[in-house]
C-alpha cells in the first residue's frame, strides 16, 4: 500500500513512523510511505503558505495554491483509485470499520491541516473525504495522519506477526476488547482465573465473549446501542447482569 502525507513537517511524520509495527511494515516494503511539504510548491521568498482569512477574525488559513499543488504531487504517485483524505474536525469519526475500508485501498493521500484549515475551495475541489479521529481540537492533522496510518497499516496482511491479531482487537466485532494476562499466576494478590488456566477452548471463548460483552455495556453501552448484539452475546449480558444484581443484592 502506498500512502502520500501532505504536510508542513515532514519530519515529524519520518521520524514517527520508524518505530513499532508501522516501522517493520515500511522496512519490510509492505507500505511504502512518502511526505509532500506545501511549503516547496510556494513562489515567494519566505515561502509562505498561509494568509488571513477573509472575513476577520483570529488566525490563519493555508493558501489554496501550494496546497492545492501539493496534494496534486502526492497523489500523483499514486495508483488509480487513491482517494485524497483530509483530517478534519469536521470529518466523519474514524472507527475500525473505516479503517478496514481503507485497508482495502491501493493508496491514500492523506492531507494534514494546520493553523485555521485548509480553504474551502481546496477541499471541494481536491478532497475526496474528510475524517476526524475525536472531538477536540489539534495544533495540526499530523497525529492524525499517523493515527489513520497505524491502524490501517496493521490490517495489511503480514503486518503483524499473527494475523489473528488484527481479527481479535477492539471494536473489530463492534465489542470492546476482554481482558488479558500473562505470567505470573498471582500478582499482589491477585490470580489469573481459572478459566483461561483449564486449557478448555470453548470455556475460554465463551469467558472472553462475556468479559467483551460485560465491559462493552459498562464503559460503552453505545456501541451495543448501535450495533446491537448477536443471539449468543446477548444471552450472555443477560446472563452478566443477572449475576450482577444477585450481587447488588447479596
Amino acid at each position: 500500500m502506498h500512502i502520500e502525507v501532505v504536510t508542513l513537517f515532514p519530519e515529524l511524520v519520518r521520524e514517527a513512523v520508524k518505530f513499532g509495527v508501522l516501522g517493520r511494515a515500511i522496512e519490510r516494503g509492505i507500505v511504502q510511505l512518502g511526505c509532500e511539504d506545501p511549503r516547496a510548491h510556494t513562489q515567494d521568498v519566505h515561502r509562505t503558505v498561509d494568509d488571513r482569512p477573509y472575513g476577520g477574525g483570529p488566525g490563519m488559513v493555508l493558501k489554496p495554491e501550494p496546497m492545492s499543488a501539493a496534494i496534486g504531487a502526492a497523489h500523483g504517485r499514486l495508483p488509480a483509485g487513491s482517494p485524497r483524505i483530509y483530517l478534519s474536525a469536521q470529518g466523519v469519526p474514524f472507527t475500525q470499520a473505516l479503517a478496514k475500508e481503507f485497508s482495502t485501498l491501493p493508496g491514500m493521500v492523506l492531507v494534514a491541516g494546520r493553523y485555521e484549515g485548509l480553504d474551502e475551495r481546496v477541499i471541494e475541489s481536491r478532497i475526496d473525504k474528510e475524517i476526524s479521529i475525536g472531538d477536540y481540537v489539534l495544533s495540526g492533522g499530523e497525529f492524525p495522519a499517523l493515527v489513520v496510518l497505524d491502524a490501517v497499516a496493521r490490517l495489511l496482511p503480514g503486518v503483524l506477526g499473527d494475523d489473528r491479531s488484527a481479527v481479535e482487537e477492539s471494536f473489530d466485532s463492534g465489542l470492546l476488547d476482554w481482558p488479558h494476562y500473562t505470567r505470573p499466576v498471582e500478582y499482589e494478590g491477585r490470580k489469573v482465573p481459572d478459566v483461561l488456566q483449564g486449557g478448555h477452548h470453548a470455556d475460554i471463548q465463551r469467558w472472553r465473549l462475556k468479559q467483551a460483552v460485560a465491559r462493552t455495556w459498562m464503559r460503552r453501552p453505545d456501541l451495543i446501542a448501535k450495533g446491537g448484539l448477536p443471539a449468543d452475546a446477548a444471552r450472555l449480558l443477560d446472563e452478566f447482569l443477572a449475576e450482577r444484581e444477585g450481587d447488588e443484592h447479596g
